[in-house]
């Protein structure tokens, strides 16, 4: 998906885990085919997952999540990931890598989702929850280039994307959208606790309901409008205006939500155009949620 990608197989993977774990040697590995664009997966037996980064900025997520998902679990109302070892470079792979216990469940979408109102009620629950919790020594967005940093760092990026999709979106409409959201008050509270990436693909869904939140490789502290993507990606109609109410979001956050929404969406869409077809797919249908519900 990347130039530059550090390519992993199958055969890598054994070799990895042969090398440094070696009590799971004989476990089957294979490939999880996903839309996701940091890491390759490799389920590992039954209950584990390897995670693999394949691009240089990906490197530290993984640091990360071993220090701060172990704090945050007991605090959260969903099954999140559980680190359970750190791999080491090796066998021609250049980075660190991890062995995670594998979570059951499907990427969310419309067509395995139950019912839409109650997983805005799941999801609103989960990120309430998550705000909550204490933020002493958080990775502050303003200092580590996060989401939840002013959305005006992303401006000159996402005047680029939507120039660069005028043929395919109506790029007059949506700069009008995206100039609202930065021109929209700031957060002017403390910094709370937000994903950062809380998108379907990071969402797993069980027997049609919420079972696990994924990929906190964004999880930072700071404005949690970013956290509002979803209301775009996923809800529509009565399923967005309930993930609204549940969180009680004002009109400048609800502006600055849609922007981060807009603005993922659209620099996502050129990049990928040619190696991601169903992540772009995601997000032209989150253009055009956003586009619909502003006329």
């Amino acid at each position: 998906m990347h130039e530059g990608e550090v390519h992993s197989d199958e055969a890598l993977v054994k070799r990895l885990i042969s090398a440094q774990f070696p009590q799971w040697a004989d476990l089957p590995i294979l490939r999880v085919r996903s839309a996701g664009t940091d890491n390759a997966l490799y389920r590992l037996g039954q209950e584990m997952v390897v995670r693999l980064p394949r691009i240089d900025w990906a490197i530290g997520q993984i640091e990360k999540e071993i220090h701060w998902l172990p704090k945050l679990a007991p605090s959260v109302p969903f099954a999140i990931p559980v680190p359970l070892v750190k791999g080491k470079p090796g066998e021609g792979y250049p980075w660190e890598w991890a062995v995670y216990q594998w979570l059951e469940g499907e990427s969310a979408s419309s067509e395995n989702i139950s019912d839409l109102s109650q997983m805005a009620m799941d999801v609103a629950r989960f990120i309430t929850i998550l705000q909550s919790i204490n933020t002493t020594d958080a990775p502050l967005a303003v200092e580590h280039g996060l989401r939840g940093a002013p959305l005006s760092t992303r401006d000159e990026d996402t005047r680029e994307a939507i120039s660069a999709l005028k043929d395919k979106i109506d790029s007059t409409l949506a700069i009008k959208i995206w100039e609202e959201a930065i021109q929209a008050p700031e957060w002017d509270k403390e910094p709370v606790w937000f994903h950062g990436d809380l998108l379907p693909g990071n969402l797993l869904v069980k027997n049609g309901r919420l079972h696990a939140v994924i990929d906190f490789n964004g999880l930072g502290a700071g404005d949690p409008a970013c956290d509002l993507m979803l209301a775009w990606a996923l809800f529509s109609g009565e399923s967005r205006e309930m993930f609204r109410n549940a969180l009680g979001v004002d009109a400048a956050t609800w502006a600055r939500g849609r922007g981060h929404a807009l603005s993922q969406a659209v620099i996502f869409i050129p990049y990928y155009w040619n190696t991601n077809p169903i992540g772009v797919a995601n997000a032209m249908r989150t253009v055009n949620e956003i586009l619909v519900e502003y006329q």
